[in-house]
C-alpha cells in the first residue's frame, strides 16, 4: 500500500465518516421520526385491517350472492369442506387444499427451520429438522377467468381431488352444465412441481375472443434466519424478462404494481435462501404489476409479496395452460440445472437468485469461487476449514504481487536517504520542479517505481468485494458451526441486549471484532511500512493521516457487526494472513543486500544510460515542458 492507496482509503473513509456525522439525525429528530413512524405503522395497520374487512365483506357478499342464483354453473363449489392432500418426495412435502386448490404448504426438508419463543427470541430448542417456507393465509395463488356470465374466481370455490398419489392430483371444479375447470399437478423429483391448467366443456362459458388468463399471486415472506437486517438485504421479489435478463425490485422501499413492460419468463417471492418461483410456459404477459412491501421486525416477515399477471388461456380446452413452481434452496449449482428438469426448454437463468455482485464480481465468483468452494467442499471438510483454503489460495494467487509491491516499497526505503539529501538540497520553493525531475532521473538510474505497489491493491480489491457478495449468499453455511461460531450464515454474538441500539444494533457480533481488530493492526502495519520510505513533505502528511486510517476499523465494526458470520471470519483470516506476509517479507529482506543490489544497477545505468518508456517518461517530459514554460514566463516578464 503506497501514498496513492492511503489517499485513495482516507478519502474514502472521509467521505463515509462525514456523510454519517451529517446525516446523523438530532435528538428531536430521532424522536419525531419514532412519532412518525408510529403514526404510519398504526395508520398501516389500520388500512390493512379495512382492507381485511372489506376482502371479507366482498366475498361474503360475493358467496351469499352467489348461493342466491342457482343459475350459477358454479354454485356448488362455494360450498363444501376444506381437505388436505399431500404431495412428497425425498426434498419437499407440499400440502394443497381442495378450497382455492393450490398449495397452501410448503416444508422443504433436510433443513432446519429457526422458530421463536413466546419472548421473541430465536430457540435452537424449538428448531426443526424440516423447514416451512409459507403455511395457510400466507401464501395464496389465485385463478381468475371471466365468462359471458359467470366469473371463476378459484380462492373462493372448493375443487373435487381426484387421481390421489404421492406425486399427482387432480382437483376439478364441477359445473353445473356438465363442464369442469381442472388443474393436474405432478411433483417432479426435487423441488418442481408442474401445474396444467384446462377446461372441459366450457367453450360456451366465455366469450368467443377470450384468450387470457388472470393470475393473482401473492406471500409473505416468513423470517426464517436469525439476523432480520441481514436476512431482510437479500429478500426480493426478482423476474426474468423473456428477451433479456433478471431484475427485481429493490428490497428496501415500498414498491406497489410496479409495472414491468416486457414479457416474463418467471416470478420469485426470495428469500436470503429459499424462493418460491412461478414459471409460465407460454410466458406471462407485458405489464405485469409486482408489489414488494418491507414488514416490520416484530411482525416475523420481511416482505409483504404480490404479482398480477396474465397469460394465454384457451377455453375450448384443446390447450392446457401449463405452469411449473419451483419451491426450494436457492442453490447455485441446484438452480442451474433446473431447465435441463423443465419441460418448458427455455432459458430461465434461475441461478441469478444467488446474487454474486456486479458483473466484475460476478465473473470471479461464478467462474472461480464457485467452481473452488464446491471442489474443497467436496471433501466434506467443515465449512470455516474451507474458508481458511480460500483464502489461502487467494494469497498465493496474488503473492508475487504483493512481493513485487513490498519490494518496491522496500527499495524506496533503502533510498530513502538519498531522497532525503535531495530533499534538502533543493528545499526553496522554487525548486519544487527541479526536485521531481531529479528523483524521477534517481527513480530511473536505480531502477525503481514509486507506483508498483497500485497493481496489487487493485487485483486483490475485486476478490475482497466478490468474496462480499458471495459469503452471505452462500447456502453451505447455513447452519455450519466452526469452533465457537453456531452459524456461519449469521452473526455470532458474544452479548446480546433487547433494546436497539442505532449503529450496533442489538448484539456484538465476535467474529467482527476480530476482523477490525487484525484491520487495525495491519492498517498499523501498513502505514510504518509506507512512513519509513516517505521523505519531506510527505512523511509529514503521513502523520497527519494516520488517525483517519484508524478510524477505518471502527467505521467497518459499525458496518458489519450485523453481517454473517462466514464474512467476517473471512475478512479475518484474510488480513491475518496479509500480516502475516508482510511481517515474513519484512523480516526475509536484507536491506543492506538490496541497497548493494540498486547502487550495482545505478552504475549500470549511468554508464549505459538508457531511454526511459513508459509512465516514467511521460512524467518526465511533462516536467521538462513545465520547466521550459517557467523559464519562458520568466523571461518575459524581465524584457
Amino acid at each position: 500500500m503506497n501514498k496513492n492507496n492511503i489517499i485513495g482509503f482516507t478519502l474514502i473513509a472521509v467521505v463515509l465518516i462525514a456523510f454519517s456525522w451529517f446525516n446523523q439525525p438530532s435528538a428531536e429528530q430521532v424522536e419525531a421520526q419514532m412519532k412518525q413512524d408510529s403514526i404510519e405503522h398504526a395508520q398501516r395497520l389500520k388500512a390493512e385491517q379495512e382492507k381485511k374487512i372489506a376482502e371479507e365483506t366482498r366475498k361474503a357478499e360475493a358467496e351469499a350472492a352467489a348461493k342466491g342464483d342457482t343459475s350459477s354453473v358454479f354454485h356448488a363449489a362455494l360450498n363444501g369442506t376444506n381437505q388436505d392432500i399431500i404431495l412428497k418426495n425425498s426434498k419437499l412435502e407440499l400440502t394443497l387444499s381442495t378450497k382455492g386448490g393450490t398449495v397452501s404448504k410448503a416444508v422443504i426438508k433436510d433443513f432446519t427451520g429457526h422458530y421463536k419463543n413466546e419472548e421473541g427470541k430465536y430457540d435452537e430448542k424449538l428448531d426443526k429438522k424440516d423447514l416451512t417456507l409459507f403455511e395457510g393465509a400466507e401464501q395464496c395463488l389465485n385463478f381468475l377467468l371471466a365468462g359471458k356470465q359467470d366469473n371463476i374466481v378459484t380462492k373462493d370455490m372448493f375443487f373435487t381431488p381426484s387421481n390421489v398419489t404421492d406425486s399427482t392430483v387432480t382437483m376439478t371444479l364441477k359445473a353445473a352444465n356438465g363442464g369442469a375447470f381442472i388443474i393436474d399437478y405432478r411433483l417432479n423429483e426435487d423441488y418442481l412441481l408442474s401445474m396444467s391448467v384446462r377446461t372441459e366443456g366450457m367453450s360456451n362459458f366465455f366469450a368467443p375472443n377470450y384468450t387470457k388468463m388472470d393470475l393473482e399471486w401473492e406471500s409473505r415472506a416468513r423470517q426464517q434466519e436469525k439476523g432480520f437486517t441481514f436476512e431482510n438485504r437479500y429478500a426480493t421479489l426478482t423476474y426474468k424478462e423473456s428477451q433479456g435478463g433478471t431484475d427485481y425490485l429493490n428490497e428496501t422501499s415500498v414498491k406497489e404494481d410496479e409495472k414491468i413492460e416486457e414479457a416474463l419468463d418467471w416470478v420469485a417471492f426470495k428469500n436470503q435462501f429459499f424462493s418460491a418461483v412461478l414459471i409460465s410456459k407460454d410466458n406471462f404477459d407485458a405489464n405485469a404489476l409486482l408489489t414488494s412491501i418491507p414488514q416490520e421486525k416484530e411482525t416475523g416477515y420481511l416482505k409483504n409479496y404480490k404479482a398480477k399477471l396474465k397469460t394465454n388461456f384457451d377455453p375450448t380446452g384443446a390447450q392446457a395452460s401449463e405452469f411449473e413452481m419451483y419451491i426450494g434452496p436457492n442453490n447455485y449449482r441446484l438452480l442451474q440445472h433446473i431447465e435441463e428438469k423443465s419441460k418448458f426448454g427455455k432459458d430461465l437463468d434461475m441461478q441469478q437468485l444467488v446474487y454474486l455482485g456486479w458483473p466484475l464480481f460476478r465473473y470471479i465468483n461464478r467462474f472461480f469461487t464457485i467452481y473452488v468452494f464446491d471442489w474443497l467442499s467436496s471433501w466434506g471438510l467443515p465449512m470455516g476449514i474451507v474458508l481458511i483454503l480460500i483464502t489461502l489460495l487467494l494469497k498465493a494467487i496474488t503473492y508475487p504481487l504483493v512481493k513485487k509491491s513490498y519490494m518496491s516499497s522496500a527499495k524506496m526505503r533503502v533510498l530513502k536517504p538519498k531522497l532525503d539529501a535531495l530533499t534538502k538540497e533543493y528545499d526553496k520553493p522554487e525548486d519544487a520542479m527541479k526536485k521531481q525531475q531529479k528523483m524521477m532521473e534517481m527513480y530511473s538510474r536505480y531502477g525503481v517505481s514509486p507506483l508498483s505497489g497500485c497493481l496489487p491493491m487493485l487485483i486483490q480489491m475485486p476478490i475482497w468485494i466478490a468474496m462480499f457478495n458471495f459469503v452471505p449468499n452462500a447456502i453451505q453455511l447455513r447452519g455450519q458451526s466452526f469452533l465457537w461460531i453456531d452459524d456461519l450464515s449469521t452473526y455470532d454474538p458474544i452479548i446480546e441486549w433487547s433494546n436497539h441500539i442505532w449503529g450496533i444494533g442489538d448484539h456484538l457480533s465476535l467474529t467482527c471484532i476480530l476482523f477490525c481488530v487484525a484491520n487495525l493492526a495491519y492498517s498499523y502495519m501498513s502505514m510504518r511500512q509506507q512512513r519509513d520510505q516517505m521523505v519531506g513533505q510527505q512523511a509529514e502528511q503521513m502523520k497527519m493521516m494516520q488517525w483517519m486510517m484508524y478510524l477505518m476499523p471502527l467505521m467497518f465494526f459499525f458496518i458489519f457487526n450485523d453481517y454473517s458470520a462466514g464474512l467476517n471470519f473471512y475478512y479475518f483470516i484474510s488480513l491475518f494472513f496479509s500480516a502475516a506476509i508482510m511481517w515474513t517479507l519484512r523480516k526475509t529482506t536484507n536491506d543492506a543486500k538490496l541497497l548493494a543490489i540498486l547502487e550495482a544497477r545505478y552504475q549500470e545505468n549511468k554508464n549505459n544510460p538508457k531511454k526511459q518508456s513508459g509512465l516514467a517518461a511521460r512524467l518526465e517530459a511533462m516536467q521538462r515542458q513545465a520547466e521550459e514554460l517557467k523559464k519562458q514566463r520568466e523571461n518575459g516578464f524581465k524584457k
